[in-house]
């Protein structure tokens, strides 16, 4: 069994330009991966790998398997865990960080872009409050077909480089298989590492912080003449389109807390994530949400909460004036409800085959999802099914998904003598880019664990696979397009820690 921090060697898969670790040291801890015992490598991203740059041939090696699994540090890597703070589930946290993940370093891809490479479940960190700093096998192989399937549905997102089974156990409700999972993002910078400066009134790092974000992702906002506002309305916007693209596909975060907020407006952290079978606004998936309050439906008001929280940060950065730094604030936070709902009725109305839609067909939209809510239909089936009600003028397939049929009757001819106005081929066109065929149904993902668990990932791979082209027919995989029987439901995720 390996033991001891892991070693440094020669091998260069990965040309590391890392920029966070030149920071002053208060914005993380340097810490070097601890090593596991039988690492196996069970899927590796050729394709993102390529559009990094990384070589592939040395990843995909016993000497990259190394590297993916920490046991050995490459040449170039600075290996540290973040320091950020967090509002969790309302309640604030000052001294959270990351706790069972370390950026190994950053990499610039081939289109300039810069990226982090970081190890998820590579070992205690100065921030893991008593944790083993591990991953149990399960959260690795979700997040993977997750985050892979958000970014085919072109969801703005971290993304999946590697999983990798330790070969260790780790006891969660039980004693469980470990896994390690190598995530690439723009940033791992959240609304969080704002606050672990604010609360400690280091406002000299806060500027710098705020310095490099508006470097590395809104450089445009240095041509204005307050770049920190700019950097304000940059984040709210990029917000309000993730969380409502998140609404059109039926997406539950479960855990929206501001450390979990990323200011570059990816998708991070797929703990306790579900897609919605049943359309039910309240829904909610995650074990720890008691109040619902990361249910579907709220997943817009809390985003505001949390840009609220991010405003409050960046006001010695506003203005030196208070009331003026307050009033700018405020005027930036004013804006997100209207982005939001614009976002949301653009993404809605295109569900049902109208690019420009007017506020009838807002309308339209919300008496649709009322009465799936009332039939306690499939979200995803229904808009996947519409183009063929559209087609063909037949209301079998769509009106049998509800458990009153006849309820949606009036509504299918309503919708299609609103979509006679327009071109018809246009609108089939627009639905079918829409609206996918196949989406991370939680009970398949459930599958693909339970057989991970058991060293069986041909269901995780064959999944993976499948959800690459979530708007393409795949007539031998129809069975992954269905909702799950009621013994199948799947009604509740955990985050794994």
């Amino acid at each position: 069994m390996a033991t001891g921090n892991a070693t440094t060697d020669t091998l260069m898969p990965f040309l590391f330009d890392n920029s966070y670790s030149r920071l002053p040291d208060a914005f993380f801890s340097l810490i070097k991966p601890t090593p596991v015992s039988a690492p196996v490598m069970i899927r590796l991203n050729h394709e993102l790998a390529t559009e990094l740059g990384i070589d592939i041939a040395r990843l995909d090696s016993p000497e990259g398997l190394a590297i993916l699994s920490g046991n050995h540090r490459p040449e170039g890597s600075e290996p540290l865990a973040m320091a950020y703070s967090g509002h969790q589930f309302g309640g604030f946290s000052s001294h959270l960080g990351d706790g069972r993940a370390i950026l190994l370093g950053e990499v610039i891809g081939k289109e300039g872009i810069r990226y982090d490479i970081q190890l998820k479940g590579s070992g205690p960190t100065p921030f893991s409050r008593r944790g083993d700093g591990r991953s149990a096998l399960g959260p690795v192989l979700r997040e993977f077909i997750v985050s892979e399937a958000m970014a085919a549905l072109g969801v703005p997102t971290t993304r999946a480089l590697a999983a990798v089974a330790s070969g260790d156990k780790v006891v969660r409700d039980g004693i469980e298989p470990g896994g390690v999972f190598t995530r690439v993002a723009n940033s791992h910078i959240r609304i969080g590492t704002f606050q672990w400066f604010a609360a400690r009134e280091d406002y000299d790092n806060l500027k710098i912080l705020a310095d490099y974000v508006v470097d590395r992702h809104y450089p445009d906002a240095q041509k204005e003449e307050n770049p920190y506002r700019a950097l304000l309305d940059g984040v709210i916007g990029r917000q309000a389109n993730l969380i409502a693209h998140w609404m059109q596909l039926g997406f539950i975060h479960g855990v929206m807390n501001t450390d979990n907020m990323t200011v570059s407006g990816e998708t991070i952290d797929y703990g306790p994530c579900a897609f919605l079978d049943n359309y039910e606004a309240a829904k909610t998936f995650s074990s720890i949400d008691q109040q619902g309050r990361y249910a579907f439906g709220n997943q817009g008001p809390i985003g505001h909460w949390n840009l609220t929280r991010f405003a409050e940060t960046l006001l010695p950065l506003l203005d030196n004036n208070p009331k003026r730094s307050i009033a700018a604030a405020e005027a930036a936070l004013g804006h997100f409800p209207g982005l939001y709902q614009n976002a949301l009725q653009k993404r809605f109305t295109a569900k049902i085959g109208i690019e420009s839609g007017d506020t009838s067909d807002w309308s339209m939209v919300e008496k649709l999802l009322a009465a799936m809510a009332d039939g306690e239909a499939d979200f995803t089936q229904v808009f996947r099914h519409l183009p063929e009600s559209l087609e063909s003028g037949n209301d079998h397939v769509v009106a049998g998904l509800f458990n009153q049929p006849e309820t949606i009757v009036a509504w299918l001819s309503t919708w299609r003598a609103r979509l006679h106005q327009l071109d018809r081929n246009q609108a089939l066109a627009l639905m079918r880019r829409t609206n996918p065929v196949f989406i991370p149904r939680n009970h398949r993902i459930e599958e693909a664990i339970q057989a991970g668990n058991s060293g069986d990932f041909t269901l995780f791979r064959q999944l993976h696979q499948i959800l690459q082209n979530p708007f393409t027919e795949q007539a031998e995989f129809t069975e992954y397009e269905a909702t799950p029987t009621p013994a199948e439901v799947v009604r509740k995720t955990f985050c794994g820690t």
